[in-house]
């Protein structure tokens, strides 16, 4: 990674965002792409949904594990969060409310997701990580603010990913739902580093309950 900060190289699906009433904000993992995102529309009902798939640039979002100081990630993670932060402006910009904001992502697109969400807690629509945790070597608590004021949350997660350990997952879920959020947390057993149809199911199911 030669650059310093991502490019704004969004794809986007679905009804055309300025005439949207509600929008996802889908993060790819690492070595993925915003196509492969993408792909998850085939199986989430997002009908009426304005879709945004940012790519990573190197289709990485920073250059290490999630677990690793926060330091040694930047400038990426930073720039990784401003990408975030600036698509969820340009829903609002659309007029699309934020309780009508869904954020989603796999892998290393799901700690961003969750890490972007804590650091900016509000109601949104939904939040949806597909097998990640919060960001850091330890959580640092004073990194997150706002309050969720009940956004449903979803964190699925195998019991021995090789990227993901579990205690990490439930350390987040314990911070989310201080912090207001309705988490629904599901632990996989032998799961594997992929995402399963009762995952989908569950999603789906919040997905008809927040829209």
């Amino acid at each position: 990674m030669t650059a310093t900060a991502h490019a704004k190289q969004v794809v986007f699906q679905g009804v055309p965002l300025a005439s949207a009433k509600k929008a996802m904000i889908l993060l790819h993992g690492r070595g993925a792409s915003a196509a492969s995102i993408l792909s998850l529309q085939d199986y989430l009902h997002l009908e009426g949904f304005a879709l945004l798939a940012p790519e990573a640039t190197n289709h990485t979002w920073y250059p290490y594990s999630f677990l690793a100081p926060v330091e040694q990630n930047e400038p990426w993670l930073s720039s990784a969060l401003e990408l975030v932060a600036g698509l969820v402006a340009d829903c609002k910009a659309a007029g699309i409310e934020e309780s009508q904001i869904h954020l989603l992502g796999f892998s290393q697109g799901a700690c961003l997701t969750l890490e972007f969400a804590a650091r900016n807690a509000a109601r949104f629509g939904s939040v949806t990580a597909f097998t990640g945790g919060l960001i850091g070597e330890k959580i640092i608590r004073d990194n997150y603010s706002g309050a969720f004021n009940e956004t449903p949350i979803f964190i699925g997660c195998s019991d021995r990913d090789m990227h993901v350990p579990v205690e990490r997952v439930y350390a987040s879920t314990n911070i989310l739902t201080e912090m207001g959020a309705r988490v629904t947390e599901k632990i996989y057993p032998g799961l594997g580093h992929t995402i399963n149809e009762d995952e989908i199911s569950i999603v789906n199911s919040i997905l008809h309950e927040t829209t």
